[in-house]
């Protein structure tokens, strides 16, 4: 099923995401292969399934991801205007290929964020990167050097729009502050296990400054789909009740779950199943009513709202 075409936003700077995002991280993982027609197959099912949006970072599969995705456009160079390509930088991981690092640091320096955007546009093999994103939120972070690092890329075309990833709203704030153009979005974790989001302000800044958060781990890791601990059994099965009511898949009712919140919600599929990335787009085909999004709520979290 094609997903329908994002309304116009406030902000219309904003890169137009598609409402369900593929991710990259796990490429490396998969036990089909990461071959270039593997890769290729998954790209090919996201786009029929009305995803064009994929989600990297200078960091994953020990910084050779985007390489391996880069040399499937290569391939197919007229991929490039059917997909929206973001990637993260800012981490700093020991490793063969980071020479010289002894500690996981983070490094948000202008010098470092521009080179990793730079080598980014190489290794995919693009001209320009839809969406820049600090990966995390770093205790040295100087909110001017950023700032500096964002205007030079976004000034010279290598990048169009730029967000974080796992910032506070106050450190979102900070770094909102010394940009005159927007933060379009801040990805962060969240899943029926992990609901801060909902409460700690950042969906409500979100909601405020009209931009979509992004998800990561909206499976929490697959244990949603592979339960083990008693919380993880009650949740299990009431998305399984709920599927059955509604003659659907599992997927496609925690996927509804972050779809129905008003914040307009981005979830970044981690599969590396093709057939899963499609079972995830029928959340598009059915709508929770909020009793159902309270109860999935109750099952995930083990408490019922104040």
């Amino acid at each position: 099923m094609i997903i329908e075409p994002e309304k116009e936003d406030k902000y219309k700077e904003g890169p137009g995401f598609s409402r369900l995002v593929y991710g990259c991280w796990r490429l490396h993982m998969d036990q089909k292969g990461v071959n270039t027609d593997r890769i290729l197959e998954k790209i090919e099912v996201c786009l029929e399934s009305g995803i064009d949006t994929f989600d990297h970072a200078d960091l994953y599969g020990e910084y050779g991801n985007e390489e391996k995705f880069g040399t499937v456009l290569k391939i197919r160079p007229d991929l490039k205007e059917k997909i929206k390509i973001i990637t993260k930088a800012g981490i700093q991981y020991p490793g063969p290929n980071r020479p010289g690092i002894s500690v996981k640091h983070y490094d948000t320096s202008a010098k470092y964020l521009t080179s990793s955007a730079e080598n980014s546009l190489k290794k995919l093999n693009i001209e320009r990167i839809n969406l820049l994103l600090i990966h995390r939120p770093d205790p040295l972070m100087d909110a001017d050097e950023i700032a500096k690092s964002f205007c030079s890329l976004k000034e010279s075309g290598k990048v169009l729009h730029f967000g974080v990833s796992n910032f506070t709203p106050s450190q979102f704030s900070l770094l909102q502050s010394r940009l005159d153009f927007p933060l379009v979005t801040n990805q962060v974790e969240f899943h029926p296990f992990h609901t801060d989001p909902l409460m700690n302000g950042v969906f409500d800044q979100a909601q405020e400054l009209r931009i979509k958060p992004m998800i990561w781990s909206p499976t929490a890791g697959g244990r949603v789909f592979q339960p083990k601990t008693e919380q993880e059994i009650v949740l299990y099965k009431t998305l399984e009740g709920l599927a059955k009511k509604m003659d659907t898949t599992l997927d496609a009712v925690l996927f509804s779950w972050y779809l129905f919140h008003p914040a307009q919600l981005v979830p970044v599929l981690g599969t590396n199943e093709p057939n899963r990335i499609k079972s995830a787009t029928k959340a598009f085909q059915i709508r929770l009513e909020r009793e159902e999004w309270f109860q999935i709520l109750e099952a995930g979290t083990g408490k019922r709202v104040p």
